[in-house]
C-alpha cells in the first residue's frame, strides 16, 4: 500500500468507473456493451474511455500524488425510473460491477449505489451490501429522479445508514427541467440546483437533525448549497409558509455536511470553509469526466499548506470514521470495529 510519507493518505474522494458487466447482461433493459467494450444505455454510448480503464485512475493517481480513490459509478449507470421488472437485477449487477472494476488494486476503493428513486430497494441494498468490509460507502442521486429525501419511506435507511457509520454520497442525478436541454445547462445549471433541492429535503424536512450520525457527503463543492444557506435561514427566521420553525440554525446543520472542494473558482472554496467549515472539506477530481479537474488540489492551492494537508489526508480520515470503518481509514488497512466519532 503506497502512502506518500506523511501517515494518512491523501484521498481523492471524488472519481468514477464503469461497473464490469458481461457482454449479454439484462439487453431486455436497454443495456448492451458496445464493440470497443462501452456501455451503451437506451441507444447512448456511455464515456469517456478511461472510464472502463481502472489503470488510467491509477494511473491518474500516481501523477497527482494521490494514494487512495473513493470510486463510483457515473450517473448515466443510476438509470432511475427503470422498469421494477429490471431495476433490482440491475442495481445488484451495478454493485457488483463496481467491486470487479475496483478489484484491480486496493487503492481504488468502491462507493455502492443506493437506488433512491426507489426507497424499498435502497434499503434492501444497503441491507444486503453492508455486510461486507471491502465496502468504503455509499452513492445515491441527488435531486433528479429520487424521491424526495425527507419522505417517511427513507427513515429505515437513514437509521441504518446512521448506526453503520459510512458516508453517503450524493450526486446529482439528471434535472427534469427541460428548458435546461440546450446549451449543455442539465449539467452547468442542473447539477449544482439537483444537489440544492436534496440538501434542502433533509434541512427542512429535519432528516439531518434527527440524525445526527448520518454522514453526507457533497460533490462539485455543495453545488448552490453555499450561495442560499442564508436565504434558507431567512426563509426559517420569518415562518415562510411551509417552513418548519422548530430546526436548528440552518448554517449549525451545514457543519456536519462533507463537501469535494471541486469547482473552478477559489472564491468558492472560501465560501464553502465559511458555510461547512475547514474540517468538512476533501478533495474530489470527478475523474475522468471533462467538467472535473485534471489536479484536485487546484481549487486549494490558495489556502495554508496545513489546511490544505488537512483537506487530502486528516478530513477524509474523520469522514471514514464509524462503526463500520472502511478500509480507506487508517492509511487503508483492513476494516476495524471502533467507536464512533462525531462529525
Amino acid at each position: 500500500m503506497k502512502i506518500n510519507g506523511q501517515g494518512l493518505p491523501a484521498v481523492d474522494v471524488h472519481t468514477h468507473l464503469a461497473p464490469k458487466f458481461s457482454r449479454d447482461y439484462l439487453p431486455d433493459s436497454g443495456f448492451k456493451v458496445g464493440e470497443r467494450g462501452q456501455a451503451v444505455i437506451n441507444g447512448d454510448e456511455v464515456g469517456p474511455s478511461d472510464l472502463y480503464q481502472p489503470e488510467e485512475l491509477l494511473k491518474y493517481l500516481d501523477e497527482q500524488n494521490l494514494d487512495q480513490a473513493l470510486v463510483s459509478v457515473p450517473p448515466p449507470f443510476f438509470r432511475q425510473g427503470m422498469s421494477s421488472v429490471y431495476q433490482a437485477a440491475w442495481v445488484t449487477a451495478v454493485n457488483e460491477g463496481i467491486f470487479a472494476a475496483c478489484a484491480v488494486s486496493e487503492r481504488l476503493k468502491p462507493l455502492l449505489y443506493l437506488p433512491l428513486d426507489a426507497p424499498a430497494l435502497a434499503i434492501e441494498m444497503l441491507r444486503i451490501f453492508k455486510v461486507r468490509q471491502d465496502v468504503s460507502g455509499w452513492t445515491g442521486a441527488a435531486g433528479g429522479g429520487s424521491i424526495p429525501l425527507d419522505d417517511a419511506a427513507f427513515l429505515e435507511l437513514w437509521q441504518m445508514l446512521s448506526a453503520d457509520g459510512r458516508p453517503l454520497v450524493l450526486h446529482p442525478g439528471s434535472s427534469l427541467d427541460g428548458r435546461l436541454q440546450a446549451h449543455y445547462l442539465h449539467n452547468l445549471l442542473g447539477n449544482p440546483i439537483e444537489t440544492g433541492v436534496a440538501v434542502a429535503q433533509l434541512i427542512f424536512g429535519g432528516v439531518l437533525e434527527d440524525h445526527p450520525k448520518l454522514k453526507i457527503l457533497l460533490v462539485h463543492c455543495g453545488g448552490v448549497v453555499p450561495s442560499v444557506a442564508g436565504r434558507w435561514q431567512r426563509g426559517i427566521d420569518t415562518a415562510r409558509p411551509g417552513v418548519k420553525r422548530q430546526l436548528s440554525p440552518v448554517m449549525e446543520t451545514l457543519k456536519r455536511v462533507y463537501v469535494d472542494c471541486l469547482t473552478h473558482d477559489s472564491a468558492n472554496v472560501d465560501l464553502a470553509r465559511h458555510v461547512f467549515g475547514d474540517s468538512q472539506l476533501l478533495l474530489g477530481s470527478d475523474w475522468p469526466f471533462p467538467m472535473g479537474l485534471e489536479d484536485p488540489r487546484l481549487s486549494t492551492a490558495h489556502l495554508d499548506g496545513h489546511l490544505q494537508d488537512a483537506i487530502a489526508r486528516n478530513n477524509p480520515h474523520m469522514l471514514a470514521r464509524g462503526e463500520q470503518t472502511s478500509s480507506w481509514d487508517q492509511g487503508g488497512l483492513v476494516t476495524s470495529k471502533i467507536i464512533n466519532t462525531p462529525n
